[in-house]
This record gives structure tokens, sequence and C-alpha cells, in this order.
């Protein structure tokens, strides 16, 4: 069972401030009851407001009772109570619930929190997308010059960090812009010098030759030994023509075409004494057929001036890719400089002295079939001697 609300002593007084009754009322609101309009009555006549009421303690035998109102206006709803006066009369008394305020904040506080957020939000996306801005365009800018465009500068005003970070960009890309351009036409500076020189010498070598045909007291052996420098002089000319000719891309080195690759094989083995392996009749790759015979040709030489056996020359298609190997019965090479017989003018230590050359030969072998977007590796074989395998696709090499 609920418990009885307390009672709380009602003081009625008049305009004048005389008290004019008084009681205990206990403030019951039962639930569910329908407010009744507001009423206040006297010996059954209303009374006019207005009315004002206290709290007292005073011992007094008047009797209240409150019950709910829903009164509108301008008092709203509030209790009402049924007081006995000091001369025996009721006074049913009705006090106004005080008005709302007037304004009462529409969210709750996550609400105005996430308002807050919004507004801040809203506040410093200039200041943030202008920072953001600016790295984009580092960031741009730091892209192109990976690619390759060294020319390219990033836009460095202010004086912030991101302006600074521009600035340190800009300087290193200007400062390495600088050394690459050096270093090119340093580079075809030489290219330049070295094909011109080759291109003279050949002036003096064909006259050099044709005065040694016209020798007639010279001894057969001097003539042989002669001959033999002069060819290999034009052969080293040519070579350094050819390298300086390959370097440059945009040099035409010849059209591009389907190359049947077992045939060239065959003419070559058969000029060289070569053995020739093939599993199958037909190979053909895209590339430029004399550029690829100076390929067999020079391994077939470099192989026959090392071997001291025979020399074999392997063709075989695995996929989309042409595989040729030549491989000899000579020395090998040891492990630690089989990737430095490729370099341009490298020889292994005592290789001049015992079988001559100038070491520009497997150079051009790997320039050719890298323009060919091929490959090429060197491996000594487990029984004796090095093989040499280039690796050509057998389609898309149309822009050797």
């Amino acid at each position: 069972m609920a418990a009885e609300p307390p009672l709380r002593q009602v003081v009625v007084r008049n305009p004048n401030g005389d008290v004019i009754g008084s009681g205990q009322a206990r403030m019951m609101r039962p639930p569910g009851d329908r407010p009744t309009p507001h009423k206040r009555h006297m010996q059954g006549e209303p009374m006019r407001p207005p009315f004002t009421t206290e709290a007292e303690t005073d011992d007094n035998d008047a009797e209240a009772e409150v019950r709910p109102s829903s009164a509108q206006g301008s008092f709203g709803a509030g209790p009402e109570f049924l007081v006995r006066m000091q001369d025996g009369q009721v006074l049913h008394l009705h006090l106004p619930r005080p008005n709302p305020s007037p304004w009462r904040a529409p969210f709750g506080f996550l609400w105005t929190l996430g308002l807050v957020a919004v507004a801040v939000a809203l506040a410093t996306y200039p200041i943030v997308r202008r920072l953001t801005r600016r790295l984009e365009s580092l960031q741009r800018g730091v892209r192109q010059w990976g690619d390759g465009d060294l020319s390219v500068r990033v836009n460095a005003q202010g004086t912030d960090e991101v302006a600074d970070l521009a600035q340190g960009f800009n300087h290193a890309a200007q400062q390495i812009e600088s050394l690459v351009k050096a270093r090119d036409a340093l580079l075809a500076s030489q290219k330049s010098l070295l094909a011109n020189a080759s291109h003279e010498l050949r002036s003096p070598l064909a006259r050099i030759r044709m005065g040694l045909e016209l020798m007639g007291g010279a001894s057969s052996a001097s003539r042989e030994e002669i001959a033999r420098s002069i060819s290999e002089l034009d052969q080293l000319i040519e070579e350094i023509l050819l390298a300086s000719r390959l370097d440059s891309q945009q040099a035409d080195m010849g059209t591009v075409e389907q190359v049947e690759l077992v045939g060239l094989l065959a003419e070559e083995c058969a000029r060289s004494h070569a053995s020739l392996d093939v599993e199958q009749a037909t190979l053909l790759v895209p590339g430029i057929s004399k550029l690829l015979r100076r390929v067999v040709r020079n391994l077939l030489e470099n192989a026959n001036r090392y071997a001291s056996g025979e020399v074999t020359a392997i063709a075989r298609q695995t996929g989309a890719v042409a595989i040729v190997q030549v491989c000899d019965r000579g020395p090998g090479v040891p492990d630690a400089l089989l990737d430095r017989i490729f370099e341009p003018f490298y020889r292994i230590p005592g290789a001049s002295e015992r079988e001559g050359g100038v070491g520009l030969g497997l150079a051009l072998v790997k320039s050719i079939v890298i323009r060919h977007q091929g490959q090429v590796r060197c491996f000594n074989r487990p029984d004796g001697g090095l093989c040499i395998e280039i690796q050509l696709p057998m389609q898309g090499a149309e822009k050797a």
C-alpha cells in the first residue's frame, strides 16, 4: 500500500494580508484523473483572485483537500485545495502552476556537442584545405619528378614549414637537373668524339691496307701479321661505331621484321664450324636482322676464341620466348666475374695476352638484346665451359 503524502499547512490571506482561513492539505494528484476547470467557491459563489498561500507551522483544526486541476491560461494546471475557513465556510482554492520558461534548449547535450563540432569544422575547413592543397601540389610535383620530368617545380609561396619543404624540393630538383644535363652533355660529347675518331681512323687504315697490297719485298709472314692487325683495328672501329649508335635510342638501326632465327643460326654455325642443336625447325622473332646476326656471330666468335673443344648452339622455344644458348668447353669464368663480362672493354685478367680481343663483343650482344626487349645471362657448365643464353620475345619487339 502506497504511503500517503505528508500533510501541509495552508494559510489563506486577503489582499490586506489578513488570515481568513487555514487548514492542512495533502498534495495528492491521483494518476489518471481528468483535471477539472479552474474554480474557486466560497459559500457557493465564485471568488476573484488574487489569493496567496504560504507554509506555516501553527496548529489549526481546519482541513484542506488537494485535487488535480487542468486550468489553462496564465495559471496553467495546478493543485486544488478545499480549505475550511475559521467561520466554518469552505473555500475551494486552485493554485496556479508557474508558467514554463519561454525558451528551453531544443536539443540534448549530444546534439549541442555535434553542432559545436560542425561549427568548428566549418570554421577551420578553409585553413585546413589551403594546407592540404599545397601538400597535394607538392606530392604531384614529387611524383612527376620521380617519373623523369626533372624540370618540374612546385609552388613555394608562404613562410610556414610547407613552404620551406617546397623550397627545399625545388632547390634539390634544380641541382639534380643541372648535374644530369651536365652528365648528358659530357656523354654526348664523348660519344661524338669517339664516333668521329673511329670514322676518321678508317681512311688511314684503308691507305695502309692498300700500301700493304702494293708491297712486293716484304715477307709473307710480315704481310700476314700486318693484315691481321689491320683487320683487328678495323673490327674495333666498327664495334665502337655500332656501340655509339646503339646508345642513342633515337638512331635508326634498320627495319623491324620477322627474323627466322633457326636459319640465321645455321648460317653462322656453318661459318664458324660450330654444331647446332634445335628442337623445332622454325623460330620467328620480330627484330632487325643485321643486329640479331651480329649477336649470334659475336657469341660464336667469343666461344671459339676461348674454347678448347666443340662449340654448340642450341635453339628452343619456351612459351612465347625464343631461347638461344651458345656453349663452349673453355676454362669458364669465375662466378664473381660472370656479371662483368658484359661491360664494355672488360676482359678477364690474362685473356688479352692469350686470346686478344678488345672487350666489346659481349657488350654489344647485351645492348642489342635489350634493344629487342630481351634478356641475356651467362653461367658455367657443370662439366666445364661457359654458356651464354639470350631470350627474345616472339612478339612485342616492334619498337627495336
